[in-house]
């Protein structure tokens, strides 16, 4: 049976620009009672079930979800795709290879099936800028937008609707940009890739590690910042 108090919410997030909206939304919304967990290790149905939250919200967790959780407490998690497309990691990244330039960030019910439960409401989001530039809007949105919603109005949450198109997560090896055909690629690829703890485009020689941040695209060439590393710390 689903344990639930009113106006206990949980925040589980570890990104930097997420932690300091949630913060924000504590100060806000004096009239619930909002904890911030930022470490994996914090959420423990022990420690879940003794705060009774009404909600959970995950707006950018990298661990999976204890069963014991989300079949015991209403966990929301904020996918950054217009589901059922783009079920699985990396979504940012997938979706900006395929060349698209918006998506849909989908509040979803947490289920045994990644991605796959159903969905409380959408909201728009540009794909332009960087990585960390778009998970600071993706924030504002969710932060601004979604979770108020969420908190004031009752929304049932509904069954996904079409084929499902997956996302594999990316490697670190597939930031390699060396093969990469054009500029408007290259471009794309220091981007998406820019952003806190994700592995920065790179191209290597025979001794030395080139990694890439700070890009802008001009007429025929990408101007970026470059650090470059001794291969194997030799």
């Amino acid at each position: 049976m689903k344990i639930t108090e009113n106006n206990n919410i949980l925040i589980a997030t570890i990104k930097s620009w997420n932690i300091e909206k949630a913060e924000k939304l504590i100060t806000d919304y004096p009239q619930f009672n909002i904890q911030l967990i930022s470490d994996k290790d914090e959420l423990t149905y022990e420690k879940v079930s003794k705060f009774k939250p009404k909600y959970i919200f995950f707006p950018h967790w990298s661990w999976t979800i204890p069963k014991n959780i989300y079949e015991n407490f209403e966990c929301i998690v904020f996918h950054m795709t217009d589901l059922p497309f783009g079920r699985g990691g990396s979504p940012l990244q997938n979706l900006i290879v395929r060349g698209l330039k918006e998506t849909k960030i989908s509040a979803i019910r947490v289920v045994k099936d990644i991605d796959a439960g159903p969905i409380y409401l959408k909201s728009d989001l540009g794909l332009e800028g960087t990585a960390t530039e778009i998970f600071v809007r993706g924030a504002e949105v969710i932060f601004g937008e979604m979770i108020p919603i969420l908190l004031n109005e009752p929304l049932g949450a509904k069954p996904q609707q079409g084929e499902a198109v997956l996302f594999n997560r990316r490697t670190p090896d597939q930031s390699d940009i060396s093969g990469l055909g054009n500029i408007s690629e290259v471009y794309d690829y220091i981007r998406m890739l820019d952003g806190e703890g994700y592995p920065k485009a790179f191209v290597e020689t025979e001794g030395l590690k080139i990694e890439f941040s700070e890009a802008c695209k001009a007429d025929g060439y990408v101007l970026a910042r470059a650090k470059i590393r001794i291969k194997n710390g030799k």
